[in-house]
């Protein structure tokens, strides 16, 4: 009898990824994401892996965020695995894709049930793993954090939303993709005083819903507060808060909290965003943080994208948290 490997665990609602791309071309001194990034096949032990969540079906602007997954796979080709900005090499750090959540057509309650089922499901199969979701709209946070914690019951959780928008909206239309914090908060997952959010514009948000926050001990740092004061010293007040009592972190970047320029490709950018450094400088600093232990990139739109450039930035917001990452667990490959 030939031996086989142990069968997979089933995730449910976990398919295959929606395209597998291989890099075309590389050379024999580098490494291609596309080719380092290869399906999980359930059994290998992972550092990080990447889960498709491309649901929109709760956008309050009408887009196709759904694509979203797809279109920063087929974007990861023109990426290789070293940073010259960071001196870091990922190629170590063992890092899967792991499938696409299934959604539902015309229920955002069940597609949502789906995302937590199997968030929870993926990290209690997988304990020590850091997973990447990528959205989707960012109503998929709201499951995903909930999944998120039920597998790490009795663990403290703090959040950093780096975002143009609040998303504390109140309920009266649905859980949408305004909505995550409010639902979390309220549904008890993260305290008040553990969420922080980061890079908040002028003139998208209403002065109530950030009243309503802070009054709930949230802390908010808006893009103006990041432009005066460098983002190095707001990424680290943002993860000392967070963590503050907490025994994980969770970060969620929605691409809008950039400016126009550095994302067309999402329905809500606006002039007062951050720049793509201070997004990168960010996701550097949380992936170094011992306590960051999941992440979400949410609200990339390729029916509104130019040349691709949004979900190229998606990219490299994706591959710099994991070069944090791969610095944090000493299997950075130095140049």
């Amino acid at each position: 009898m030939t031996e086989t490997s142990p069968r997979p665990t089933t995730i449910p609602h976990l398919g295959p990824p929606s395209v597998v791309r291989r890099a075309p071309w590389q050379d024999s001194e580098e490494v291609r994401v596309s080719n380092w990034v290869t399906p999980w096949d359930g059994v290998e032990t992972i550092d990080a892996g990447l889960v498709g969540l491309p649901y929109s079906g709760a956008s309050i602007t009408a887009g196709s965020a759904a694509g979203g997954p797809e279109a920063i796979r087929l974007a990861f080709r023109s990426n290789t695995t070293y940073s010259a900005d960071f001196d870091v090499d990922v190629q170590r750090l063992r890092v899967r894709d792991l499938g696409d959540v299934g959604g539902h057509l015309t229920d955002v309650g069940v597609a949502h049930a789906k995302i937590e089922a199997a968030v929870a499901a993926i990290t209690t199969r997988e304990p020590h793993f850091v997973p990447i979701m990528l959205g989707g709209d960012h109503s998929v946070t709201a499951p995903a954090v909930r999944g998120f914690a039920a597998a790490r019951a009795g663990r403290r959780i703090g959040l950093i939303n780096i975002d143009a928008h609040h998303d504390v909206r109140n309920m009266e239309h649905g859980p949408h993709n305004g909505t995550p914090f409010r639902q979390l908060i309220e549904g008890g997952q993260v305290a008040g005083e553990n969420l922080v959010e980061l890079g908040i514009h002028g003139f998208v948000n209403s002065a109530r819903y950030q009243r309503w926050l802070l009054d709930r001990g949230g802390t908010v740092i808006s893009a103006r507060t990041v432009q005066r004061e460098g983002m190095e010293a707001c990424v680290a007040e943002a993860l000392r808060i967070a963590a503050e009592g907490a025994d994980l972190v969770y970060v969620s970047v929605d691409i809008d909290c950039l400016a126009y320029p550095w994302a067309a490709g999402t329905s809500a950018s606006t002039a007062e965003g951050l720049s793509a450094w201070q997004l990168l400088e960010a996701v550097w600093a949380c992936g170094l943080h011992p306590k960051v232990a999941a992440f979400d990139l949410v609200e990339v739109d390729p029916s509104r994208d130019i040349q691709n450039l949004t979900a190229r930035t998606a990219c490299s917001t994706i591959l710099t948290f994991l070069a944090g990452l791969a610095t944090r667990t000493g299997v950075a490959v130095p140049a």
